[in-house]
């Protein structure tokens, strides 16, 4: 008997946030009055964006921002500077032959709030631009949608080669463009090879010292005839030590934050 009534007790707390959540997407804009030829307790629904005929619809707008929910965590890693991030402290890990400390979980969130500090005057321009005044309405849901994607691509084309962007227009068929005027389609592909190369020419900086320990730990248990002792066992605390004395968290940050062309 209580395990029913719990049961209903969370289906009606659910269907009021569902309710709640519903009168707080669709407001009162979108709840149209009783019409002449209706009857006096009916109540219409009205599906239109406003009175502009270019706004999109109340229900288009609910699909569009389901899509971007569903999408976010690609957006996120895709068109922002998390890619770089995540792969860059990957390589440091994977140099200094430690594979659990610090784990994947720390590294992504890392990675994550990192992205967060280089990507927030970028979302602040977004929301400055497009989403405060789509909320007054004062420009359409299409014009804010322009005005935010235009911030992106800026920061995004300030970060890709143009080798890369000239690469995916050969392939799309598109002739010289300005980069003003170049499509998402174009920016966000060569954004991402463009961070791929950079993420790994960055590992390969990274590795290259502790490289040399592992190389001069290996010949000098070599020539101490030590040939069943494992290298990387010796070579781990001298890279760690290494990292250590360098303060290499912070060269690490620092090298990351100021690759980025903000």
């Amino acid at each position: 008997m209580s395990e029913s009534h719990t049961g209903y007790q969370r289906l009606a707390g659910w269907l009021k946030v569902v309710l709640v959540i519903a009168i707080l997407l669709f407001g009162p804009s979108a709840w149209g009055q009783a019409g002449a030829g209706s009857a006096p307790g009916s109540l219409t629904i009205d599906i239109n964006g406003g009175d502009d005929p270019k706004d999109f619809g109340v229900i288009i707008q609910l699909l569009f921002i389901m899509t971007l929910l569903t999408l976010a965590p690609s957006i996120v890693m895709l068109m922002t500077s998390f890619t770089r991030i995540v792969i860059v402290l990957g390589f440091v890990r994977n140099a200094l032959g430690v594979q659990n400390a610090p784990n994947s979980q720390i590294i992504v969130g890392l990675a994550l709030f990192l992205t967060f500090f280089l990507m927030a005057p970028v979302w602040e321009n977004i929301y400055q631009e497009g989403i405060k005044p789509y909320n007054e309405k004062q420009i359409t849901s299409e014009e804010a949608l322009q005005r935010s994607s235009a911030y992106m691509k800026v920061f995004m084309i300030a970060q890709t080669r143009d080798s890369d962007i000239e690469f995916f227009l050969a392939l799309s068929g598109i002739g010289p463009t300005k980069r003003s005027e170049l499509p998402m389609r174009i920016v966000v592909p060569s954004f991402v090879l463009s961070e791929l190369r950079t993420a790994f020419q960055m590992g390969f900086l990274i590795f290259i010292p502790f490289l040399i320990i592992d190389f001069l730990v290996a010949s000098t248990l070599m020539a101490m005839g030590m040939m069943m002792m494992p290298p990387a066992i010796v070579s781990l605390p001298f890279k760690l030590l290494l990292f250590v004395l360098v303060d290499g968290w912070y060269l690490i940050m620092r090298s990351l934050v100021e690759s980025f062309n903000l």
